[in-house]
């Protein structure tokens, strides 16, 4: 597929459970709704947003169904496939129903921390036993290592990897890989506060977590610096600042399950070893909230 149909605002859906901590399929439904019916480009599932570490295979294959059916090629579908175990992915995806996903995302190897040129091998071993194209995922605080702009680009070279979701905070290294990068290769933003200086570096969207809460206004923002009026996108920017600010006090998606909750859209439930936000966070946000919404009257 092209490239560019990923260009914009791809949203990291959560995985929304119940009390009793199955799958809330009604509440997902309505979340998947809700992100199209506000004009994001695409839909990420099980990404770390989507807690897919806590989900068994059957879940997984179970969700990635749902949401294709749901989504209905109305927007594009990306589906989270990766791990620290290159056979074991390439296993899954011989055997994993993508029908319905425009390309996985596959994060870096984490825990057993490999060398660059293993990680450039193991997404090479991926992006040759995917049957869709392959978006790169480096996310240093989580997997303990950085995939440099150097293997990165080398990876840029690779056939069917698509390009690259950077959330390393480092702009040094993200301008590296976009002056660097080919023509055909993305570099998307994996930082929501991040994606406004990026798309003005060259970038093309971001994968983002708030968006869940705020569709509209965090694609319009995109889509606002992608067609150069940095004015408009910046004012929305500062718009969203101070929740993007306070989203990830008590991590990902504590967070934003805790704004989803309080605009009462899912129940604030997340599987250990995640815990919901804290009483001190949850009041935060909901003041943020409210206090948001006063003004907008």
């Amino acid at each position: 597929m092209p490239s560019r149909a990923l260009s914009g605002t791809g949203v990291a859906i959560i995985t929304p459970f119940k009390k009793d901590f199955s799958i809330d399929y009604d509440a997902l439904s309505n979340l998947i709704d809700f992100q199209i019916n506000n004009k994001v480009e695409y839909i990420v599932v099980l990404g770390t947003t989507g807690e897919s570490v806590t989900l068994d295979n059957d879940e997984k294959e179970s969700l990635i169904r749902f949401a294709s059916q749901r989504i209905n090629g109305r927007v594009p579908m990306v589906v989270g496939v990766g791990g620290n175990h290159t056979q074991e992915i390439i296993n899954k995806l011989k055997h994993i129903d993508l029908h319905g996903a425009s390309a996985i995302l596959s994060v870096a190897p984490y825990y057993n921390k490999p060398t660059q040129q293993g990680i450039f091998e193991h997404y090479k071993a991926i992006a040759a036993a995917s049957k869709v194209p392959v978006i790169l995922y480096n996310v240093p605080g989580r997997t303990g290592m950085n995939m440099t702009a150097e293997t990165t680009l080398r990876l840029a070279e690779v056939n069917n990897v698509l390009g690259m979701k950077e959330a390393s905070g480092n702009m040094g290294q993200i301008m590296e890989i976009i002056r660097n990068k080919p023509d055909d290769f993305m570099l998307i933003s994996g930082d929501d506060a991040l994606a406004l200086p990026i798309i003005a570096a060259g970038g093309e969207g971001a994968i983002s977590v708030i968006a869940n809460a705020y569709p509209s206004e965090y694609s319009e923002m995109i889509r606002f610096a992608l067609d150069g009026n940095i004015a408009a996108a910046r004012k929305l920017h500062y718009h969203l600042l101070e929740i993007m600010n306070n989203l990830f006090i008590d991590g990902n998606p504590a967070g934003i399950k805790a704004i989803l909750n309080i605009k009462q859209m899912i129940e604030n439930v997340l599987r250990l070893p995640l815990v919901p936000a804290s009483d001190k966070t949850y009041t935060k946000l909901t003041f943020i909230i409210k206090e948001r919404e006063m003004v907008s009257k």
